[in-house]
């Protein structure tokens, strides 16, 4: 059973130095939280988000349907990581379009909406203003942060910027950096976006238009690199969308085609133009090894947590060997590692789906977690 929640926002005027050099004052992050924070303040849990997920966490929203969190399977009473033992926290990155100020907000040094005036923002960014709203929060040290894919980037990225605040980090089918393949997919997907009529070089909010015909594309691309091509031959094969061909070369002939375009058009509706480019760029921009000449056990021996690595067999954007690179970096610096490599079938969208052994490995690590709090 899943359980009610409300959203909350918090307002930072001090500005937060970026790492392009730039800044961003007078801004607002969305948030929410399940549980209860202890007496001793030792039980909280950050959860980092993916590209188009967001702060909503768990739960769903009181009076609308089907509002569940995107890990609502993962988070909550009595499952894998247990609110009814801690404290979770699910916060909005800062340029999304969730309600932690982004693109679509106004600029309050010019009165207008930042549209692609909005900073570049990097994962390192969106780790120090995390580290802000817990400090808000009165929060000094996180007994686990954890995230799958960018959010496991994210909770990587933890263990090297605030390693004295971090007892234990989950990276779940995530990767040290981009390979020139992920990379690849993001540009031709930013690339859609760009050369859309009603883009507008980022300011199609003044001309009252979204870039819905880039955003479609995107998200299909990106759809397409999610899942496994098991999982597409099962679910579609060559299935044809009205049995018979029809020999058209502009509409929808197969299954897997009329998927696709009801995937794109639903993410066109709801996620920010400017949104998805600067998440995709800060996935690029990630490679905490890049500073130390590309040694990945020279980059993460400032890490003291505790670790939980887990890949998916068929997951091909974030794939096992990926992982393995970040479990080899940290037992170099002999760390204490756990690592699961589940044989799923469904590809890198395996983190978020119910699988009876990776939620049994999540629920073993969080109970460990929970001992060490008694």
């Amino acid at each position: 059973m899943s359980f009610d929640v409300t959203p909350q926002s918090m307002s930072f005027a001090a500005p937060l130095a970026l790492r392009s050099g730039a800044s961003l004052g007078d801004y607002t992050l969305a948030y929410e939280t399940y549980g209860t924070l202890n007496a001793e303040r030792s039980n909280a849990v950050l959860v980092c988000h993916a590209l188009n997920a967001s702060h909503h966490v768990a739960g769903r929203y009181a009076g609308q349907p089907k509002s569940e969190g995107w890990w609502d399977n993962m988070i909550g009473p009595g499952k894998a990581v247990d609110t009814d033992r801690f404290f979770v926290i699910g916060i909005n990155n800062l340029g999304s379009c969730f309600g932690s100020t982004g693109p679509m907000h106004v600029n309050p040094a010019t009165g207008r909406v930042y549209g692609a005036d909005f900073p570049v923002v990097t994962v390192e960014d969106w780790v120090d203003a995390q580290a802000r709203l817990l400090d808000a929060l009165g929060i000094d040290t996180l007994a686990a942060v954890m995230g799958g894919s960018l959010g496991g980037m994210q909770a990587l990225s933890w263990t090297l910027q605030y390693p004295e605040r971090v007892r234990h980090a989950a990276v779940i089918a995530s990767a040290p950096n981009l390979n020139a393949e992920n990379i690849a997919f993001n540009e031709v997907a930013r690339r859609a976006i760009v050369t859309d009529p009603d883009f507008h070089g980022g300011h199609f909010y003044e001309h009252g238009v979204v870039p819905k015909r880039g955003l479609r594309i995107a998200r299909m691309i990106g759809h397409i690199t999610y899942l496994s091509d098991d999982v597409m031959n099962e679910k579609f094969g060559r299935e044809l969308r009205e049995g018979v061909v029809r020999y058209t070369t502009q509409d929808v002939e197969f299954q897997i085609e009329s998927y696709l375009r009801y995937q794109g058009d639903k993410f066109s509706e709801y996620f920010d133009a400017n949104t998805y480019l600067l998440i995709t760029r800060a996935l690029d921009y990630f490679d905490p090894a890049g500073g130390h000449g590309g040694d990945l056990a020279a980059a993460l021996a400032r890490a003291t947590a505790k670790f939980l690595l887990v890949s998916f067999s068929t997951d091909w954007r974030f794939s096992p060997q990926r992982s393995r690179e970040i479990v080899k970096a940290l037992l170099d610096n002999r760390r204490s590692v756990s690592y699961a490599e589940i044989d799923a079938p469904h590809g890198h969208d395996a983190f978020l789906l119910d699988d009876v052994r990776y939620l049994g490995v999540v629920r073993a690590w969080f109970e460990g977690i929970a001992g060490e709090l008694q």
